[in-house]
This record gives structure tokens, sequence and C-alpha cells, in this order.
């Protein structure tokens, strides 16, 4: 299960990475990303954990860039 967590943790990193500068919405990072469910929502913990990304709420969205 950790090396799923991982590569999808890759997977995100890198469309965030072709992205960079851009804070994208969860939204569409999943539909880029193509990443589902609880898989998605762990390998973004994952990467907060390791501080590579960083999180802002603005109203109801969560916007994401790389640190």
């Amino acid at each position: 299960m950790n090396d799923e967590i991982g590569v999808a943790a890759g997977k995100i990193y890198r469309f965030l990475d072709k992205n960079r500068g851009d804070a994208l919405t969860m939204s569409k990072i999943k539909a880029g990303t193509k990443i589902k469910g609880a898989l998605f929502d762990q390998a973004i913990g994952w990467l907060a954990r390791e501080d590579k990304i960083n999180l802002e709420r603005r109203g109801r969205s969560i916007f994401l860039a790389l640190k």
C-alpha cells in the first residue's frame, strides 16, 4: 500500500511541477492525474508531511502548489 501511495504522490508532484508557479485546485489535480478517492487524499497527505506542497483555502476551494 505504501508503494501505491508513493507512486501516486510522485505523479501529483510531477503534475504540479509541470504547472509550477500556478496554484491549482484539488479537482484540477485529480482530473489531470486521474488519481481518485482515498489514494489521492493519502498522496496529498504524503506530500504535505514531506513539506513539498503549500495548501491554501480560498473560499470553498483548496489550492495546492509546490514549495
